[in-house]
């Protein structure tokens, strides 16, 4: 019967994505496959039509963890098997919802017949399901940390292990993981993303003629999906029939020792961290030679592997776009003969030596050499001068200029590029939240430690507490008539466990962009301070906004999103000069911040307020901006100012403002960690600071 499922020779274009997931059908060694993508380019789609193509698999009959019958796992629970004749069927597609449980994902104690038999069986999870299959995850960048961590925990062992409720088990789970995410949604973990072999690149075709034929395929499915699929049923077998030859070739495939130096210099070319990209690299060349037909690596092989298996991997941090120069790619693997060894470099003179354009940077090969100096870089470009020369000497001419009240407005300065990011202080919400799960703020959520037991709420049970579910029981087992060995439990005994974790925020920056910003010292020492506070809402798992306020107005420069990249990239262009409009700036802080409210009432905001104080335009502006503080402290937004005043003379107004906001004030100094023996401070509600 033909299949109902989008055939996979049917996807137009999307060459390099079908390719990835081709050769992780010949070799599932090589780890999986990322696909990153704007929405509507058939992500979902094309990984779907995968499923039809895989070989089938032989397991152990009635055996829930698909054990092989030629090789059982020892430790299976419903083992152990004899091994014996086996009985085949499909590869599985299992797809992980996002908002999934843990239990469901790596199995829980059967809670029914534990309570109503008084035995402890084991429920299956999806990770079982996987096993010699397809883990599917879409939005996989959206996945909730706890199942990350259980994601990465089965990837790096091939099992999964549940230890809970008194019920300890192991099964095997190696699965070939499959992701698909949107970036503007926001980024992985660096932790997950490593685990995937390989990563694509999709976008939308812009080829008039190849949009027309995606358009023309699509109709004709959705008007007749099985006639579809038989159109397309040759092509489809004749794919399948070549990842069986392939893989009976892998095991022959030579990956000669000219191939692993490629390897080996490509990895260390574009610096990658750790092993595991040369491993990788080097299963997906042998996997593209078998897909060709052929027992050699060549490389072309190379060069193709490492374009779909480094890009990756070579991210220096979360706001560098995933990406491979392919001229210095080919510069590599064009510098040595495959069958001579890579020539031994020059040895390095002695001494100090005068930078030049093949020198190895300021800290030499080795990490020593000078330090950094003033100036200008190699490039032409200004050197970011450090943070402490920026707060104790700015150029005073040019900051008086910029923050002088005039009866005009201040031109536009261009952008300037931001300091080195650093560490920063973590700024918590007060009180005890109920939103997404995160790593900011206290809050009740169904993981982290367990602080006690409650009747469920609303009818619905969460987590069950089992001891407390049993000590409700209990006491009424006389009453209730039991005489057998399980327990005779009723509805309102059911206690589920009440958890404390973190939660993430939405982290809403208000940033002064104003004249007297402008100053260009001054600027890039701002912008360094709120990458620094972007990349710590990233780490933190935060949804983060961006306003700025200059000239007449303030402007939502980025609304509420996951992705801290785009951020950042806000950041970078950010330009200067105008009037101090302060008081629009927190007016408009505070209408964001009310439909956000509406949309997500559970995930709490923090303010962060970048300004020196100043403010003009308009009658009475300092008045003004007070009352727009006053108007959100009195709401109880949580909120923090960054005083970004600088000089020897200084007005306090900053001060003045963080009073009004009830929230604390820091220095640009002081938002370092490293610069304080406390690393957290937690930002007092209205309240608190009106009594301190």
């Amino acid at each position: 019967m033909a299949s109902a499922t989008y055939p996979f020779s049917a996807i137009v274009g999307m060459d390099s994505l079908r390719l990835a997931l081709l050769l992780n059908a010949v070799s599932p060694a090589v780890g999986g496959v990322l696909v990153r993508g704007e929405k509507g380019t058939a992500k979902t789609t094309t990984v779907r039509a995968l499923s039809s193509l895989l070989p089938e698999v032989v397991t152990v009959p009635g055996c829930r963890f698909s054990c092989d019958p030629a090789a059982p796992d020892p430790t299976c629970p419903d083992g152990p098997h004899d091994g014996g004749t086996g009985e085949a069927r499909p590869a599985r597609m299992v797809e992980l919802p996002v908002g999934a449980s843990e239990d469901r994902l790596v199995g829980a104690l059967d809670i029914e017949r534990a309570l109503s038999e008084g035995v402890k069986a084991f429920e299956p999870g999806l990770l079982a399901d996987a096993h010699r299959g397809v883990l599917y995850v879409d939005e996989v960048n959206l996945l909730g940390d706890h199942l990350v961590d259980a994601l990465l925990d089965a990837a790096a062992t091939g099992a999964s292990y549940v230890e809970r409720e008194g019920v300890s088990v192991r099964h095997a789970s190696r699965f070939l993981l499959v992701g698909t995410m949107n970036p503007e949604e926001g980024e992985l973990r660096p932790q997950l993303l490593d685990r995937f072999g390989l990563t694509v690149e999709v976008a939308a075709s812009r080829e008039t003629e190849e949009r027309v034929e995606v358009v023309r395929r699509r109709l004709a499915y959705d008007e007749d999906p099985a006639a579809f699929a038989a159109k397309w049923a040759a092509e489809e077998e004749a794919l399948r029939e070549r990842i069986a030859a392939a893989r009976a070739l892998l095991p022959d495939v030579r990956l000669g020792d000219g191939a692993l130096r490629r390897i080996a210099a490509v990895c260390a070319g574009f610096e990658v961290d750790g092993m595991r990209a040369d491993i990788v690299t080097a299963r997906t060349a042998t996997a593209l030679a078998a897909w060709a037909g052929r027992t050699d690596v060549t490389k072309d092989d190379v060069r193709q592997a490492a374009l779909l298996s480094l890009p990756h991997r070579r991210r220096r941090n979360p706001f560098d776009a995933p990406g491979l120069d392919e001229d210095r790619l080919d510069e590599i693997l064009n510098g040595f003969e495959d069958d001579e060894p890579e020539p031994e470099p020059d040895p390095e003179p002695e001494g100090p030596q005068d930078g030049g354009p093949d020198d190895d940077g300021p800290g030499g090969p080795d990490g020593g050499g000078r330090p950094p100096q003033d100036g200008p870089r190699p490039d032409g470009t200004p050197e970011v001068p450090r943070q402490r020369e920026d707060s104790e000497a700015p150029d005073r001419q040019e900051s008086e200029s910029a923050s002088a009240p005039a009866t005009g407005e201040a031109p536009e300065a261009p952008a300037v590029a931001a300091a080195d990011p650093f560490r920063t202080r973590r700024f918590d919400v007060p009180g005890l939240g109920e939103g997404a799960d995160g790593r900011r703020s206290r809050a009740l959520t169904v993981h982290g430690r367990t602080t006690g037991a409650r009747r469920p709420r609303g009818g619905a049970l969460g987590k069950l507490h089992l001891a407390a579910t049993v000590r409700a029981a209990a006491p009424h087992q006389r009453a209730r008539g039991r005489s057998g060995p399980g327990l005779l439990v009723r509805r309102d005994d059911l206690r589920e466990a009440v958890r404390e974790g973190r939660e993430g925020n939405l982290v809403l920056f208000v940033v002064d962009a104003s004249g007297s910003m402008a100053a260009r010292k001054r600027m890039s020492a701002v912008k360094g301070a709120v990458l620094s506070l972007l990349l710590d809402a990233y780490q933190r798992r935060d949804k983060i906004g961006m306003i700025t306020f200059r000239g007449a107005e303030a402007e939502v420069a980025l609304p509420p999103t996951s992705s801290v990249e785009a951020g950042a990239a806000r950041l970078e262009k950010l330009p200067t000069g105008g009037r101090t409009p302060l008081a629009a700036g927190l007016l408009r802080a505070h209408e964001v911040l009310r439909v956000e409210r509406m949309r997500d009432p559970s995930r709490r905001p923090l303010l962060v307020v970048v300004t020196d104080g100043r403010a003009t335009g308009g009658p009475e502006p300092l008045a003004r901006a007070g009352r727009a503080a006053r108007l959100l402290a009195g709401e109880g937004i949580a909120s923090v100012v960054v005083d970004c005043e600088s000089g020897p003379v200084r007005l306090g107004l900053a001060g003045e403002l963080g009073l009004a906001l009830a929230g604390p004030v820091v220095t640009l100094d002081e938002l370092r960690a490293d610069n304080v023996s406390a690393l957290v401070r937690t930002v007092r509600n209205t309240n608190s600071r009106r009594a301190a």
